[in-house]
């Protein structure tokens, strides 16, 4: 199975930005197209080669969420406008860009601002959360009660927003109050409120289904074309990639969990002493656990078989 690491569009439309993962070009009508390659990073280094069907499979997962969540939350907004690219636009590009591989990674989007936060909910006390916690019994400057394990299930699923730091640089965790002074009270509020709401809303659907959803991470944009201006669910939503998803058949508190993501990825890296170095190539079994765990993510949660034929 080939692996896509660049998209290659740039002389056919305009490209906004390129992240670890996703490409952005410009469509007209203040529409966006998201097409997401099969790079991957891990300890925010990109590997040398990638992932077979990953940038599909995250952009299929997002769709399916993306009208999941609209039938849950029926004031949602969200900028996800179609799945695939344009037809008007597809016939203008060569033969060998118009292969069904490019459009199921792509998907065409409303342009709307973003909001410079990354909006965090945590159900469980994993990551960077349980290091926190560890120092202080905080997370976020959220006191939580002490004695709790890794891993643990919290009372309430926390709201514990990030910045949103350019590429090549590392978030930083932020307090709810420090968010606020960020994008305004009246904003904050919203994205807090509706995050936590999806959050739960997914997590239920996905408990059902042998996941648990550890924590997730949300983006979100203010739609300006509306009046008045609209907060409305941007980017990637509930996918290995945003998410920590772990078995709920394997879950047991006080120790790490396996995930359905890119963990036998970082596993590797750190055995062999490569976390953070840069030019790192995978060897082919890591490739094929790893795309393992992505396709059995989608498989469980979207529930059919992932179908790779015309990748």
């Amino acid at each position: 199975m080939s692996t896509v690491l660049e998209t290659s569009l740039g002389d056919f439309l305009p490209l906004l930005s390129t992240g670890k993962v996703r490409e952005i070009y410009k469509l007209p009508a203040e529409q966006l197209l998201f097409i997401t390659t099969d790079r991957i990073s891990a300890y925010d280094i990109v590997l040398s080669n990638g992932i077979p069907q990953k940038g599909a499979i995250l952009t299929q997962l997002s769709e399916f969420w993306f009208r999941y969540l609209s039938t849950q939350i029926p004031t949602l907004h969200t900028h996800f406008l179609s799945p695939g690219i344009p037809p008007q636009i597809l016939s203008t590009l060569p033969p060998h860009l118009q292969k069904p591989s490019l459009p199921r990674r792509s998907m065409t989007v409303k342009s709307c601002r973003v909001f410079p936060i990354e909006s965090i909910v945590r159900g469980y006390l994993s990551g960077s959360a349980w290091s926190s916690y560890q120092k202080d019994n905080t997370v976020n400057g959220i006191s939580l009660p002490p004695n709790l394990l890794e891993s643990s299930k919290l009372e309430t699923p926390l709201w514990t927003p990030s910045t949103k730091a350019p590429l090549g640089e590392k978030d930083e965790n932020i307090s709810p109050a420090h968010a606020a002074e960020i994008v305004g009270t009246e904003y904050c509020d919203k994205i807090a409120a509706l995050s936590l709401q999806i959050y739960e809303i997914a997590d239920a659907y996905a408990l059902e289904r042998g996941i648990i959803i550890a924590d997730t991470k949300f983006e979100f944009a203010l739609d300006e074309s509306i009046d008045p201006p609209e907060v409305v669910l941007v980017d990637e939503v509930l996918t290995p990639d945003s998410s920590r998803f772990w078995s709920k058949e394997s879950y047991e508190a006080g120790r790490s969990q396996e995930s359905y993501d890119k963990q036998p990825l970082r596993d590797w890296l750190v055995k062999t002493g490569q976390k953070g170095k840069n030019g790192v190539e995978m060897p082919e079994d890591i490739v094929e656990a790893t795309t393992k765990r992505y396709q059995e993510a989608y498989e469980k949660l979207v529930g059919k078989k992932w179908d790779h034929a015309i990748d």
